[in-house]
């Protein structure tokens, strides 16, 4: 009896994570677009669970800002607007100030500081050749794995935790806005080139011990994300998290 529950309880778990992780996608990828109303026989169907953990992917997904309580019952998609995707953005890079100045503080592994540079040499290449798909696919890699190291560097489990929320949200990751655009495009390439520049600068001011300069670029280093944000604007290319109505006035 006993192995039975606890095979129930394993199978609702890996159903949960199914759900969850399936229906985030659906969200973060513009599929289901905010506003849009989320339902248990919805994740059932689609993801072929069982309605407990389909509920509990619900509730997951609401506790981290990507489903609202609809008034009467169930979810929808939350919708928010540009200013919110900038102060996520302005967090995440206060946060990963504060992750620069520890590391510099810290006595960083000579092997760690090592994989930094490794990161950041292999990025210089990437950069300097971006014109197809699969190299865009290879930079937001690297990108994602240098932002990694820097997390790791402060050893702050805190900070991780901080960090882990606010990534959690659809725009809230270094990487949010790269996939959206063409990084071959002349204005894009600008931005990748700074913000390689910082990445270069970073791993260089902990390697120093120059915490404070280490914040003060580490912080700077999210604007560009803020950068990405402003070109696809200037596109007028759709912004899969933001709902049209929010968008428009907030330009008012």
């Amino acid at each position: 009896m006993e192995e039975t529950a606890l095979s129930e309880s394993e199978s609702t778990k890996s159903q949960t994570l199914t759900a969850f992780l399936g229906l985030r996608g659906l969200i973060v990828d513009g599929t289901l677009a905010p506003g849009s109303r989320v339902s248990e026989p919805l994740i059932v169907e689609r993801f072929g669970v069982s309605r407990t953990p389909a509920r509990a992917a619900l509730a997951q997904l609401a506790e981290e800002g990507l489903l609202a309580k609809r008034e009467r019952s169930g979810y929808e998609v939350k919708s928010y607007t540009e200013q919110d995707v900038f102060q996520a953005i302005e967090i995440r890079g206060m946060l990963e100030g504060m992750a620069a100045r520890l590391a510099a503080e810290a006595n960083v592994s000579a092997s760690h500081l090592q994989a930094m540079e490794s990161v950041v040499t292999e990025l210089d290449d990437v950069v300097g050749r971006l014109t197809t798909d699969s190299e865009q696919t290879e930079y937001v890699h690297l990108n994602n794995e240098f932002h990694r190291l820097l997390l790791e560097a402060s050893e702050s489990e805190m900070l991780a935790m901080s960090l882990e929320r606010i990534k959690a949200l659809p725009f809230g990751s270094p990487n949010a806005f790269v996939e959206s655009l063409s990084l071959n495009h002349a204005a894009v390439k600008k931005v990748l080139i700074m913000a390689q520049e910082q990445h270069r600068a970073i791993v260089e001011c902990i390697r120093k011990g120059e915490a404070t300069r280490a914040e003060r670029l580490a912080h700077e280093h999210s604007f560009c994300a803020a950068r990405y944000l402003q070109l696809l604007r200037a596109k007028d290319e759709p912004i899969p998290w933001i709902a049209e109505k929010a968008k428009r006035a907030n330009r008012k």
